[in-house]
């Protein structure tokens, strides 16, 4: 079929969800992608920071390939060892003593409302309410749109869960007045991501941390989208040096295998009982050998490090942009999570990028995204720059 053919098909079988630009994308290696024309693409969306180490990595291939052939699934009824081994090493390099896996970030961030409720209501009395911010997103099932703190996901829905309150990102004060005798959790994510890229001031999750161990009730990160090294460290809370009770991740656990997971401290995850939550093919054995061969070479030696290089430099970069283009607003992020702040809507210049060879992403109306690859090239974020200097100044 011509690609032509195939997006006209597209649109009668598929549910209209997604404003999806006209593209059927076919193949991908590294940081590159080609559509069903033939034509190449510099990925910087990179499956919405799913592809943390480009597409089709040979050794997340291999891995994959090799499962396939001796287990695909099996229930949960019983011991999967690939899901044993990676959630050892999961807890091996973060502060949790345990995991519940799924196939999503929202079914994880699912999964840590259950959880801090049923903590609340046998643990803490009967508390119940989690307090989340304004901007946030945390997933499009029932109760995680309920827990994103933007209207215009609740549109349509309602009436939603109860049992959510919203205070504004980055301050402190907010926080304080919010929590009651029925707050049984605060939820919030290092860096706002779909929210518009927005990093807190330093301190800011740390006093959250503190406001929590205050009140005894739990903190729980979401770090679907800045967890796995995409922030040049393993998770975005270690830069302030604090711990949840409850982390969530997703994305680029299994470097495009659908894979989410949750996970808690000993004490909190003590609450869920067998028949307290379950997911068929949460862990399944193929997500496990794509997720520990992601997982080892994200905690391998240097890899990091080679992160934030990468990182400052196409920041740089972007700042350069700023300084001679009055377009750009701000240039913020951390590692390789990076927005930029327009003074104008980015939809056009998304879509100019894209006829020249860069995809990106945005995060509000006048947000650009930048998710590449981790293993993103100089010559690469040279190239995107250049693309994006040419567009902007057409602006």
């Amino acid at each position: 079929m011509t690609t032509q053919e195939l997006m006209a098909l597209g649109e009668r079988v598929i549910m209209g969800t997604y404003r999806r630009f006209p593209v059927v994308l076919a193949r991908g290696e590294g940081s590159r992608v080609w559509d069903t024309e033939g034509k190449e693409y510099l990925d910087f969306v990179g499956g919405i920071a799913v592809c943390a180490l480009g597409h089709c990595h040979p050794a997340v291939a291999e891995a994959v390939s090799r499962q396939v052939s001796l287990l695909c699934h099996v229930s949960n009824l019983y011991h999967i060892e690939n899901q044993i081994l990676y959630a050892a090493m999961l807890i091996k390099r973060s502060f949790a003593d345990q995991v519940f896996f799924c196939n999503s970030g929202a079914e994880a961030n699912e999964a840590a409302i259950k959880l801090a409720r049923k903590y609340g209501n046998e643990r803490l009395g009967g508390r119940h309410e989690i307090i989340t911010m304004k901007g946030s997103f945390h997933g499009r099932t029932l109760a995680t749109v309920a827990a994103t703190g933007q209207e215009k996901f609740h549109k349509g829905f309602q009436p939603l869960p109860a049992g959510f309150r919203y205070v504004p990102f980055n301050d402190l004060d907010a926080l304080k007045e919010a929590v009651n005798d029925k707050t049984c959790a605060v939820m919030v994510e290092p860096i706002q991501a779909e929210g518009g890229v927005n990093v807190p001031d330093g301190g800011y999750l740390a006093g959250v941390r503190a406001l929590c161990d205050e009140q005894g009730i739990l903190m729980i990160l979401d770090e679907v989208q800045t967890g796995m090294g995409r922030t040049g460290t393993m998770f975005a809370h270690e830069y302030e040096g604090v711990t949840p009770h409850i982390m969530t991740l997703a994305k680029a656990l299994g470097n495009g295998f659908p894979l989410g997971a949750m996970l808690a401290t000993s004490d909190v995850a003590s609450a869920f009982e067998p028949g307290s939550h379950a997911s068929t093919f949460g862990g399944n054995p193929l997500a496990m050998a794509a997720a520990r061969a992601t997982l080892e070479i994200i905690a391998a030696e240097g890899f990091l490090e080679g992160v934030r290089e990468r990182s400052s430099y196409f920041l740089e970069g972007l700042r350069e942009l700023q300084r001679r283009l009055p377009v750009v607003k701000e240039v913020r992020g951390r590692g390789m999570l990076l927005g930029v702040e327009l003074n104008a809507e980015g939809a056009e210049i998304i879509d100019r990028c894209r006829e020249k060879g860069l995809l990106i992403a945005s995060a509000g109306p006048r947000v650009l995204r930048f998710v590449p690859p981790l293993i993103v090239t100089r010559g690469e974020m040279d190239r995107a720059l250049e693309i994006l200097g040419e567009v902007l100044a057409a602006t």
